[in-house]
C-alpha cells in the first residue's frame, strides 16, 4: 500500500507541476499576445505618423512647385510684355520713317514736276529760237 501511497503522491506532484507548467505557458500566451497587439498598433501608429508626415511633405512640395510655377509665368509675361513694347516701339519707328520717305517722295515728285515744267518751257523757247534762225 505504500508503493501506491508514493505512485498517489508522485501522480499529485506531477499534476501540480503540470498545472503550474500550464499555467506559466499561459500566462506567457497572454503576455506573447499583448505584446503582439502592442506592437501591431505601435506599427499602425507609425505608419500612420509616416502616412501623415508623406501627406505634409507632397503639400509642401505642391506648394513650392505652385510657387515655382507662378514665378516663371510672372517673368514670362514680363518678357512677354517687354517684347511688346518692343515691337509697338519698332512699328512706331517704322511708321515714322515711311512717313518721312512719303514726304520726301512727294517733295521730290513736286521738284521733279517744276523742273519737268521748266524743261519742257526751255525747249520750246529753243525750239522757237531754232526757228527763228
Amino acid at each position: 500500500m505504500e508503493e501506491n501511497t508514493i505512485i498517489q503522491a508522485v501522480l499529485h506532484a506531477l499534476e501540480q507541476h503540470s498545472d503550474k507548467i500550464s499555467s506559466k505557458m499561459q500566462e506567457m500566451e497572454q503576455r506573447l499576445r499583448s505584446e503582439m497587439q502592442e506592437m501591431g498598433q505601435q506599427l499602425r501608429n507609425e505608419m500612420q505618423e509616416m502616412g501623415q508626415q508623406l501627406r505634409s511633405e507632397m503639400q509642401e512640395m505642391g506648394q513650392q512647385l505652385r510657387s515655382e510655377i507662378h514665378a516663371v509665368e510672372t517673368r514670362l509675361e514680363a518678357k512677354i510684355d517687354a517684347l511688346r513694347e518692343e515691337m509697338h516701339q519698332m512699328n512706331q519707328q517704322l511708321n515714322e520713317r515711311i512717313d518721312r520717305l512719303e514726304e520726301e517722295l512727294t517733295d521730290t515728285q513736286a521738284s521733279v514736276e517744276v523742273l519737268t515744267t521748266k524743261v519742257l518751257h526751255h525747249d520750246r523757247k529753243l525750239r522757237q529760237l531754232a526757228k527763228q534762225a
